[in-house]
């Protein structure tokens, strides 16, 4: 499961974006993968590894809810 989202503002500033990522790693745990920054370049990321999936289900939600009360869209 993946969800990008999108920043846009005036014309003046570039656009950035926000994505999160679930998937199952090697060693049976879930990793929550974000990536965040401007949109055309690399961004920054961050993994964090869950025990079961309804934890970082959990997780997830929080950092897209976060986001998404920030200013950002689904896109």
């Amino acid at each position: 499961m993946a969800t990008c989202l999108l920043y846009t503002q005036t014309q003046n500033r570039r656009s950035r974006f926000y994505r999160i990522e679930l998937a199952l790693n090697l060693f049976s745990e879930v990793s929550v993968l974000r990536e965040w920054g401007f949109a055309g370049s690399n961004g920054q990321c961050t993994i964090n590894n869950y025990e079961n999936l309804r934890e970082a289900s959990l997780a997830a939600d929080r950092h897209r809810n976060r986001m998404l009360k920030r200013g950002y869209a689904r896109s």
